[in-house]
């Protein structure tokens, strides 16, 4: 890849601005640029790079654009340069577009003990925003300076800031603690993809006891107690695993509907 191109690249990913690159990965026949050229597709059309100008590069960036609007992934199309743009040329020409938004998948972490410290590590890595909220400075200043933690007097009160894509994993000090940001995500007009709350089914119990009892309508406000799917034991990274893996499988799961 050109230097200046994946500089863009880096530049856009690092501003947390969704692109597509667009990549010529076959030719067949008189076509106008070589195989393995490239174009960055950002929403508001073409950034960098060329894939052959033209019909070819109009029809890719009405593709890319449609691609951003239905929020598809990866895509591999094949165009017939005669038949299907109409150009006098015979040949042919197969386009990989590939969406990068490092932006789009928020996870929201509430604690920053001794699971949450596991849990941010195994996150760094992955193509998401990581935020975290705790009460104990000490605690947040444990955690990777990649992520977005913060120091909070109130954390039920940081809700409100959330992004409604959110997946929320709560894992205070203790139920006492959990129910009020649980309480203020219930009420929120938002609809978070997933919810999450660390404890045995005890506490789980003892949270929906809370909930019904300040009004929540637990018929339309789900969420998972005890976090994570059901694997390993209860050292606090194998805990972390289960999290982490549960995420992934409700992203993929909601990606595929």
């Amino acid at each position: 890849m050109d230097a200046s191109f994946a500089r863009r690249c880096l530049e856009l990913d690092s501003g947390e601005h969704p692109f597509i690159v667009v990549t010529l990965v076959e030719s067949e026949g008189s076509v106008p640029q070589d195989v393995g050229s490239k174009m960055i597709v950002t929403e508001s059309g073409r950034d960098f790079g060329t894939v052959g100008g033209g019909r070819i590069e109009a029809r890719a960036i009405q593709w890319a654009l449609q691609m951003f609007r239905e929020d598809s992934s990866n895509n591999l199309v094949q165009w017939n340069l005669n038949r299907d743009l109409g150009m006098t040329c015979g040949g042919r020409v197969r386009l990989f577009f590939e969406k990068v938004d490092s932006s789009s998948w928020s996870v929201v972490i509430f604690g920053a003990g001794h699971v949450a410290q596991a849990l941010s590590r195994l996150l760094e890595p992955l193509p998401c925003r990581v935020t975290c909220f705790d009460t104990r400075r000490e605690w947040i200043e444990k955690l990777p300076d990649s992520m977005c933690a913060k120091c909070v007097d109130d954390m039920a009160s940081e809700v409100k800031t959330l992004d409604d894509h959110s997946y929320i994993v709560c894992m205070t000090q203790g139920h006492r603690s959990d129910v009020p940001i649980l309480k203020r995500i219930a009420e929120s007009p938002a609809r978070y993809p997933f919810v999450g709350v660390i404890g045995s089914k005890s506490k789980a119990g003892a949270i929906r006891r809370e909930l019904i009892e300040a009004g929540i309508d637990l018929q339309k406000f789900h969420f998972h107690c005890p976090v994570g799917l059901p694997i390993g034991s209860n050292h606090p990274a194998e805990i972390a695993v289960s999290i982490a893996a549960q995420l992934l499988q409700v992203r993929d799961d909601a990606a595929s509907r």
